[in-house]
């Protein structure tokens, strides 16, 4: 039975430090959205609390009694606000008055998220470009997109074409490429411990699968 145990924890640490990425919704189970947010922030507290006393920590101290009720408030109300889909910016395509036909980049735009692996910070930067086929959207709707679809627990490559495909339905077009360049805790601080490295992807469609074109776009992103 030891022996089994010690198998199955080998293959569950294997499984997160490749983080392998099992589909492109964000697993959510079938009563996920059948509980208001006040009794979420009040179950997790309570299990949050659970958590801190089996570690071993004094609840009754000044500095952590009130810790589970602000864990639970931040994942509910921040890190993971972008599990709930009444959260989703409305991202109002607006006709192309001006014709603009030419490529259209929003680069560095600040992403944080948390790795589903084990709920440890990602951060970075997200590269945003599309061709206007008939419609645009405000400037700021692709950072709030960005940021909707951070802010849950992530797997980067997940993230990097729930971005894309959102993009794609709202403006209508399949000109659309989202790069993310991003740390990963779970890298840096546990495991190999590498504070250096970083992880690129991206999701290139339409007329960014055209050479010249990814070319022209990856200038623009990586230009100082």
């Amino acid at each position: 039975m030891e022996n089994s145990r010690q198998l199955q924890t080998l293959e569950d640490d294997e499984v997160g430090d490749n983080h392998q990425l099992t589909s492109i919704e964000t697993p959510l189970h079938a009563e996920a959205f059948k509980i208001d947010d006040d009794l979420k922030i009040e179950l997790i507290e309570k299990n949050f609390r659970e958590i801190m006393h089996v570690l071993g920590l004094d609840l009754n101290d000044e500095s952590l009694k009130d810790t589970p009720r602000r864990v639970a408030k931040m994942y509910v109300k921040e890190v993971f606000s972008g599990l709930n889909p009444d959260n989703k910016p409305k991202a109002t395509a607006f006709t192309n008055n001006f014709k603009f036909k030419e490529m259209l980049v929003e680069k560095d735009i600040t992403i944080y998220s948390y790795c589903e692996h084990h709920f440890v910070p990602i951060y970075g930067k997200a590269h945003i470009a599309y061709f206007p086929n008939g419609h645009v959207i405000g400037l700021s709707k692709l950072n709030r997109i960005a940021q909707y679809y951070a802010k849950r627990p992530q797997v980067q490559e997940r993230l990097t074409i729930q971005i894309a495909n959102e993009l794609k339905e709202t403006l209508g077009t399949e000109d659309v490429a989202v790069i993310i360049d991003a740390n990963h805790m779970c890298v840096a601080s546990r495991g190999v411990n590498d504070v250096n490295s970083s992880t690129v992807t991206s999701s290139f469609n339409g007329k960014f699968l055209n050479e010249a074109v990814r070319s022209e776009l990856l200038k623009h992103v990586y230009s100082k």
